[in-house]
């Protein structure tokens, strides 16, 4: 009979122990590759799937059986909620993610911590990255290397050539634009405070891809912005992400907001909302993400 007291073992150190177990039971398998994906991995019958587009690439190839559980932002398909859910894809728990016994992982790249990555790449799991560079030219690449993964080279590269097809498509539709958009990327606006996109990000991507420009170019990732400098920049559109929560920003606060509405955009009341990941995704929605934001911006005078 096992007493009270044993069943009553802390939680963390029976999970460390049984990753102990994973670790010297089995071989060391992990693979990290900074660039391609080489060949199929071994075993995808319970996969995890880490980043939006990673997920919505598996169900856009059709091979969603393979998957066991997800990330915290692989909210698309709407079925893809039903996964089991191993947390944030920048906060994940080694724990977490090996408790499911998962027989493979593949996760974008920028997942981490560095620490939770170093522990699951040892693990007795094959662990993949994919690049992400947030180009035109990183969806496809994506997709083949998800399809690659999963031994579906054939169908990855019958949906990798229609997403390019339908890429050059929504580029092209901007070709005769003469005078570029400013567009700045508000991501909070709390306390009113302005949290706007430089360079580097999903955001940066996006908005060249529709044929605009960033408004800020003097620092990557997500930084503050003084009053000084929002009025510098001079957008003429102000983009942000449709959510809900205590970061959203409804209209009516950019547009209080002093700096805000000193731009030529807060003049004339140029906000665009759009759906976060179907925005930042730069998945299989990418192509129609870009059209849309950039009939959003430009409107007549896009090419017909």
């Amino acid at each position: 009979m096992i007493s009270t007291n044993q069943t009553r073992r802390p939680t963390k150190l029976r999970i460390a122990a049984s990753l102990a177990g994973l670790l010297t039971v089995f071989s060391i398998q992990g693979i990290a590759l900074a660039e391609e994906v080489t060949g199929k991995l071994p075993d995808v019958s319970r996969v995890v799937s880490i980043g939006d587009s990673i997920t919505e690439i598996v169900y856009a190839l059709g091979e969603e059986g393979h998957l066991i559980a997800r990330d915290q932002t692989s909210i698309y398909p709407e079925a893809a909620r039903k996964l089991p859910d191993v947390g944030y894809m920048r906060a994940l728990s080694p724990e977490g993610v090996l408790s499911i016994n998962p027989t493979a992982i593949i996760a974008v790249e920028g997942s981490g911590p560095k620490e939770t990555i170093d522990i699951l790449k040892k693990a007795s799991v094959p662990f993949v990255f994919v690049p992400e560079d947030y180009t035109d030219k990183s969806i496809p690449a994506k997709i083949r290397a998800v399809g690659k993964a999963l031994g579906v080279d054939d169908k990855a590269e019958k949906l990798a050539a229609q997403i390019e097809k339908d890429l050059l498509a929504a580029e092209d539709a901007t070709r005769n634009i003469k005078t570029r958009k400013r567009v700045l990327f508000v991501l909070s606006a709390q306390g009113g405070k302005i949290m706007a996109s430089g360079t580097k990000t999903a955001a940066n991507g996006i908005i060249a891809l529709a044929g605009a420009e960033n408004a800020v170019t003097e620092y990557p990732g997500y930084k503050p912005m003084t009053d000084e400098a929002i009025i510098t920049a001079k957008p003429d559109v102000i983009l942000v992400m449709d959510r809900g929560g205590d970061h959203a920003a409804d209209n009516a606060d950019l547009l209080a907001n002093a700096a805000i509405a000193a731009t030529p955009a807060g003049k004339d009341k140029k906000i665009i909302r759009m759906g976060g990941q179907y925005l930042l995704g730069f998945g299989p929605r990418a192509p129609e993400a870009i059209h849309e934001l950039a009939v959003a911006i430009y409107g007549n005078e896009l090419s017909q």
